[in-house]
């Protein structure tokens, strides 16, 4: 196991005054973490660890934490579940880290959640969907804007149905993250009297859809829901293309993962028009809080050196906004008390670069922010054309809101 130790950008850090001396004087605060910087989540992984490194930076600016340097413990978990219980034990027992950060994504986090619930531990969810569900640790805070689990199909559905679809198909990839989504999108139809007219899994390694997709387009359905990884994402799309998928269609999209990442859009170019897809924060109007420009500013500068995802809209800001949460109930709380911070977390609203959080007592998001928006005018081979509003323009939730839905699907794809 290598281990990676991020001294805080120390050198790096212009400190003043009494907090420089009292930054020099006490031991640093320690915050650890595994994170994805290889395997098949290690895109994600390093852009949201940059994130958490830029917050970092600016903490130890502004003088630390109670007077005392961050300094971040981070071990790469290789995007396997298999390696982070060990991580895990090893920051607590050994590396006596002072609070956790869960790794990106939910097949990694999903092991140590046992672990950190027997120790009463403290643990900053990062991106994981549901892992807490079955647990039940009252001392787990979810980054990510999902909220309660059925809202990302139930918003989903509810544009469609505004559009005039009154049956559903489902296409989703035979694995976890993927089946839990179909799941919840079941339940909803079933308690709307949606027919499901199509409902197919596919094996994880597929690469060819044409037939998939001839099979889905033959049921003429009115709202099309996919549940995708990157390369099946892509494979998806493309089939669409070649074949279409009929007129009947009304919208297209709503759990396809990869379309939030600069390289498969980048390279996905104009086949991403019409489709509508959840993500989490984009450069629209509606999405700016305090700090947030910043943020990007400093993000973008440090991706190049990083060699990290250009745009990083999916994940690095929610790492900034972990580090925030923190820096908050510590500073409120005057300590690193872990009932005490969560206790704080649990019952205070939170203000962060992507917009104010609260928590439900099951540690994930009081009410949704998870976005629904739809690509359009979008060319190919142009990434910077992502960085300006207008190219993934928000139809959900109302309060983000910034354009209506263009429908039919292939209306929209013109």
């Amino acid at each position: 196991m290598k281990r990676r130790t991020f001294l805080g950008g120390a050198m790096a850090v212009a400190v003043v005054g009494q907090g420089s001396r009292a930054l020099a004087q006490q031991p640093p605060i320690k915050i650890g973490m595994s994170m994805p910087q290889t395997g098949g989540l290690a895109g994600g992984g390093k852009a949201s660890l940059l994130g958490i490194e830029i917050w970092r930076d600016d903490i130890n600016a502004k003088g630390g934490l109670l007077g005392r340097k961050v300094e971040l413990v981070v071990y790469d978990d290789k995007s396997s579940a298999s390696e982070t219980p060990a991580i895990y034990a090893k920051l607590v027992d050994v590396d006596k880290v002072d609070l956790l950060f869960a790794p990106y994504a939910t097949v990694p986090t999903a092991p140590i959640m046992p672990f950190v619930k027997q120790r009463g531990l403290l643990l900053m969810g990062n991106f994981s969907f549901q892992v807490n569900s079955k647990v039940g640790h009252d001392m787990w805070f979810n980054n990510a804007p999902w909220g309660p689990a059925d809202s990302w199909a139930a918003s989903f559905l509810d544009i469609g149905q505004k559009a005039g679809g009154k049956n559903m198909a489902l296409l989703t990839a035979d694995q976890e993250f993927a089946q839990n989504l179909a799941l919840t999108a079941r339940d909803v139809a079933k308690k709307r009297n949606i027919p499901v007219v199509f409902d197919q899994s596919y094996p994880p390694n597929t690469v060819e859809f044409a037939s998939i997709i001839r099979a889905l387009k033959a049921a003429k359905p009115d709202i099309v829901y996919v549940a995708s990884y990157p390369p099946d994402s892509a494979g998806i799309l493309r089939a669409v293309n070649e074949i279409g998928i009929g007129d009947d269609v009304k919208i297209f999209g709503g759990g396809m993962v990869g379309l939030q990442f600069a390289a498969v859009m980048s390279n996905l170019g104009s086949l991403l028009n019409g489709v509508v897809n959840y993500n989490t924060w984009l450069p629209e109007p509606s999405m700016y809080f305090d700090g947030t420009k910043e943020f990007f500013d400093k993000y973008t500068k440090r991706a190049v050196e990083a060699k990290v995802d250009p745009l990083g809209y999916y994940l690095a800001p929610f790492g900034y906004a972990m580090g925030q949460m923190i820096d908050a109930a510590v500073n409120s709380t005057k300590s690193l008390d872990q009932k005490g911070i969560a206790k704080y977390l649990r019952e205070n609203e939170h203000k962060t670069i992507v917009g104010p959080i609260a928590f439900s007592a099951d540690g994930e998001r009081k009410e949704t922010a998870t976005l629904q928006a739809q690509f359009r005018g979008v060319k190919d081979k142009d990434i910077e054309q992502f960085r300006s509003s207008g190219k993934q323009v928000i139809l959900f939730p109302d309060k983000l809101k910034t354009g209506n839905l263009i429908s039919p699907f292939e209306a929209a794809r013109k």
